[in-house]
C-alpha cells in the first residue's frame, strides 16, 4: 500500500506513564534513526513525573513528534489508543518508552516491507538488555528466518505463535488495523487481546530476522514482576480474545492452539513468585481452572500437567553439587595473612553481639574527608539527638577536624570492624565496602553526592571507559544494602531508581549539605570571602569542571593563566580540581589573597566556596544543580561535550536544559565575561526553570527532615517549603 500524499510512511505512538529517566534514551533512538519519513505521536499518560514535559521538549525541538498529553492516566492500552487515533502515516509502530529502537531499524523495515509488496503486517525481533549491560536475543529468533517464503499467513507459518506476543515487534498497515476495528482494552495483560486477532487476522505477513529492538529489563519495577491481584487481568484478556473468535467464526480452527497458550499463561502466573498475592492464589486457581473449563476444544479433555522442572531427584544432585564445591573451597589451602583471619574473625565475633541503638556509622567520599551531606546530617543529628555516638571512618594520613565527641576510626582496623559490627545507622554518600555485612535491623542511609548529569550505576553498562574494573554485580551487592536513597529533586528520584535498581525507600528531603546555601545571609557571604582574603569589589569565578574519564587525570579544559590574562581587571578565578585528585593543577595564591588565580582543590568546604562566588563556571559537574540555590549566574563551558557524551554517557543535553550561558571555545568564554553576557535577564530565565527543576527539595531543612525521619523515627517531618517562598539568598 503506497503511502498517502503528505503522510508520513510510518506512525511511531510512544505512551509514557512515569518513565522519567528513559523517556530521553526512547525518543532519542527514533530521531537519529538514518530514515526519517516517520512521525511520533508521544502520548503521556498523565505521569506523575516529568515524563510530558520532556515529550513537550522534543516536540517543540523536533517537527516530527507531537506531544500528546491526556488529563487523566488511563493505562498503557486506552494510551496506544489515543496516539492510533492522531496517527496518519502508512504504518503503525508502536514502542515503550523505556525501550529504544536500535540504529537504521527503520530503514530495515521500509526496505523489507518494500521487498514484500506492504504486506499487512510485518514481524521483526528483539533483544533484551539487562542491567548489569548484557544483551540476549530473543531465543526464538529462528522463526523470523524459517518461513517458507517471503509473505506468509498464520495458517502457513504458525510458530510465529511461539513467539513473545507484544504490541512492539510489529509493523502494522493501518488500514489493515481500521478495517478489523483493532484497539487495546484496558488491563496489565492488555497486548494479549490484540496481538493474536492481529495475527488470526493478517492475510499478509512478512519477517525480518533483525533486531530492531532492545527491551529493557528492569531489575525493579516490572510491572509484570509486581505482587498484585490485577494479574487477574490475564484472565479477562483471554476471555475477550476468545471473543473475537466467537464474533468471526472463521479463525475457530484456531481455538485448540489459543487454549494451550492461555493455559501456559495461567500457569506461569500462578507459578511465578510473588506475582500474585499468597492470599488470593487459590482464587486465581478456581477462575483460570473456570475458564480454561470454558474453552476447553471439542474433543479433548482439559488435565493439569505435570509440575515444571525437575523432581526430588534432581533437587538432591543440586544440593550435592553444592556440597561437593563447599568441600572443595574449604580444603584449600589458607594463603590469607594471618591478620586479615584475625580481623574477620573479630568481625563474626562482634556481630554476635547486640546492635547498639546509639552508634552510627559516618563516611563520605571514600573515607576522604569530613564532607558533603554525611557531614551537614551528622552536624544536626549532633544537634537533635545528642545522645546518639557517632563514629566517622577516614583513610590513615586524612586531616579532618572532627567535632567534638566523634570518633574516628581508620578503615580495616579492629575499632572499624567493631563498629560496624555493632551500628543500627549507617550514612555515606558512596557505598561502604564489600566485606561489610549488613545484619538484620541495621539502617542504611544512602546519601549520594549530586544530582546526576552524567550517567550513573548500571547505566555504566554501555560506557566501558567510564565503568573502568567496576564489575556492576559487586555494586548491585551493595547497594542492596541501602534501606533509603535520598534525593534533592523528582529527576534524580527517577534517576536514581534507574541507575540503582533496588528495594530502597527514596527520600525526596533535598540534599542536607545544601542547607547552608538556602539559609545564607549576608554575614555568611561575608564571612566566606574573608576567610578566603578575596579583595574588596572582586568579581569571583569559581572554576570546578568535573572529572573526564577518557583522561583519567587532573584536566582543567581551561587554559588557567591565560584566561585569568584575558580577563577585565578586578576578576579573581578560584580554581578547584575534581576530589578524585588531591593535588590542584591550578597556582597557589600568596597569604594575602591578592592573586587573581587561587588554587582551592585542597579548600574542606566547597560551600564556602559557593558562598563566596559570583559565578559558577563549570562543564558536566553536578555542582549546577548544588550551586543553582544561590541563583547565582552559571556558565557552562562544553568544549568535549560529544566526546564527554560518548565516552561517560549523559541523561540529558545541558543545551536544551541549561543553567546559563553555554559555549565551546575559550574566546567565547572570555568575550562574555569582557561583555558581561554572563549575567543577562535571559540567562536569568533559563536558570529559573533550571532551579526549578533540579532545586525542587533544597529549601534549608534537608537535615532535619532525615534526623527526624532516621534517627527519630518521626513521620511527620518538616514538609518541603516551596521555591516561590524561600528567601533570595544574597549575592557578594
Amino acid at each position: 500500500m503506497p503511502s498517502q500524499p503528505n503522510s508520513p510512511r510510518f506512525s511511531i505512538v510512544v505512551p509514557a506513564h512515569g518513565v522519567e529517566a528513559y523517556v530521553r534514551d526512547c525518543l532519542d533512538s527514533l530521531l537519529q534513526q538514518s530514515f526519517e519519513d516517520f512521525e511520533i505521536i508521544a502520548v503521556d499518560d498523565c505521569s506523575p513525573d516529568a515524563s510530558g514535559e520532556i515529550m513537550d521538549e522534543y516536540a517543540a525541538a523536533d517537527p516530527r513528534v507531537v506531544s500528546l498529553r491526556l488529563p487523566e492516566n488511563v493505562g498503557l492500552g486506552r494510551a496506544r489508543n489515543a496516539g492510533m487515533a492522531k496517527a496518519s502515516g502508512t504504518y503503525l509502530l508502536f514502542v515503550d518508552s523505556d525501550d529504544t529502537m536500535l540504529p537504521g531499524s527503520l530503514a530495515a523495515i521500509d526496505r523489507r516491507l518494500a521487498e514484500t509488496g506492504d504486506p499487512e503486517l510485518l514481524v521483526f525481533d528483539y533483544a533484551r538488555t539487562t542491567w548489569d549491560g548484557r544483551t540476549v536475543r530473543n531465543t526464538r529468533a529462528a522463526v523470523l528466518s524459517g518461513a517458507s517464503q517471503p509473505v506468509v499467513t498464520l495458517q502457513d507459518h504458525p510458530d510465529l505463535l511461539a513467539l513473545l506476543q507484544v504490541a512492539w515487534n510489529k509493523a502494522y498497515r493501518r488500514d489493515f488495523v481500521e478495517r478489523w476495528g483493532l484497539e487495546f482494552p484496558p488491563g496489565y495483560y492488555e497486548d494479549t487481546p490484540w496481538t493474536y486477532p492481529v495475527l488470526f487476522a493478517a492475510e499478509s505477513i512478512a519477517l525480518l530476522d533483525r533486531v530492531c529492538v532492545h527491551y529493557r529489563q528492569r531489575r525493579q519495577g516490572s510491572i509484570l514482576h509486581s505482587t498484585s491481584r490485577k494479574h487477574f487481568d490475564v484472565i479477562d484478556q483471554y476471555e475477550r480474545t476468545f471473543g473475537f473468535i466467537d464474533a468471526n467464526p472463521r479463525f475457530d480452527s484456531w481455538r485448540p492452539r489459543l487454549y494451550d497458550l492461555m493455559r501456559n499463561h495461567y500457569r506461569t502466573v500462578e507459578r511465578s513468585p510473588g506475582r500474585l498475592p499468597a492470599g488470593d492464589l487459590e482464587e486465581f486457581r478456581t477462575r483460570s481452572a473456570r475458564s480454561l473449563a470454558a474453552h476447553v476444544p471439542a474433543g479433548r479433555q482439559d488435565a493439569a500437567a505435570a509440575p515444571a522442572g525437575g523432581g526430588g531427584r534432581g533437587g538432591a544432585a543440586t544440593r550435592a553439587r553444592k556440597l561437593l564445591r563447599r568441600a572443595k573451597k574449604s580444603a584449600a589451602p589458607v594463603k590469607r595473612p594471618l591478620r586479615t583471619a584475625v580481623l574477620r574473625t573479630y568481625y563474626r565475633i562482634q556481630r554476635m553481639l547486640p546492635i547498639r541503638d546509639d552508634l552510627a556509622v559516618f563516611a563520605a567520599y571514600w573515607n576522604s574527608g569530613y564532607a558533603c551531606n554525611p557531614a551537614a546530617v551528622h552536624r544536626k543529628l549532633l544537634e537533635l539527638a545528642p545522645g546518639v555516638r557517632t563514629v566517622w571512618v577516614l583513610k590513615a594520613g586524612v586531616r579532618a577536624e572532627l567535632p567534638r565527641g566523634t570518633a574516628r576510626v581508620h578503615p580495616g582496623s579492629f575499632a572499624y570492624w567493631r563498629a560496624v559490627a555493632r551500628a543500627r545507622y549507617f550514612v555515606n554518600n558512596v557505598n561502604f565496602g564489600s566485606s561489610l555485612v549488613k545484619r538484620p535491623g541495621q539502617v542504611h542511609l544512602q546519601t549520594h553526592h549530586g544530582t546526576p548529569l552524567k550517567r550513573m550505576g548500571v547505566d555504566l553498562a554501555e560506557y566501558p571507559t567510564a565503568l573502568g574494573a567496576m564489575k556492576l554485580t559487586d555494586l548491585m551487592r551493595r547497594v542492596d544494602n541501602w534501606d533509603y536513597s535520598l534525593t534533592a529533586n523528582s529527576y534524580t528520584t527517577k534517576i536514581w531508581d534507574r541507575s540503582y535498581p533496588a528495594a530502597y525507600e527514596p527520600l525526596e528531603y533535598g540534599y542536607p549539605r545544601n542547607d547552608v546555601l538556602v539559609t545564607a545571609d549576608r554575614a555568611a557571604v561575608t564571612a566566606a570571602r574573608r576567610a578566603l582574603g578575596l579583595p574588596e569589589g572582586a568579581t569571583v569565578i569559581l572554576y570546578a569542571p568535573t572529572h573526564r574519564d577518557y583522561l583519567g587525570q587532573l584536566h582543567f579544559p581551561v587554559d588557567l593563566e591565560q584566561f585569568v590574562e584575558r580577563l577585565p581587571a578586578g576578576h579573581v578565578v578560584l580554581a578547584r580540581g575534581h576530589y578524585y585528585y588531591q593535588d590542584g593543577g591550578a597556582e597557589q595564591a600568596d597569604a594575602t589573597g591578592k592573586a587573581r588565580l587561587v588554587d582551592v582543590s585542597g579548600h574542606s568546604d566547597v560551600e564556602q566556596l559557593y558562598l563566596a562566588a559570583d559565578c559558577l563556571l563549570t562543564d558536566y559537574s553536578s555542582a549546577m544543580f548544588d550551586y543553582a540555590n544561590l541563583d547565582r549566574p552559571i556558565v557552562v563551558y562544553a568544549n568535549d561535550w560529544e566526546l564527554y557524551r560518548t565516552t561517560r554517557g549523559t541523561y540529558f543535553d545541558i543545551h536544551k536544559l541549561p543553567p546559563g550561558p553555554v559555549v565551546s571555545t575559550e574566546d567565547d568564554l572570555v568575550r562574555l565575561f569582557r561583555s558581561g553576557e554572563w549575567d543577562t535577564e535571559e540567562h536569568t530565565q533559563e536558570r529559573a526553570r533550571f532551579r526549578a527543576r533540579f532545586c525542587e527539595f533544597d529549601d534549608g531543612f534537608a537535615a532535619e527532615r532525615v534526623v527526624r525521619r532516621i534517627f527519630l523515627g518521626e513521620e511527620a517531618v518538616p514538609p518541603v517549603v516551596s521555591l516561590s517562598d524561600r528567601p533570595a539568598p544574597p549575592r557578594p
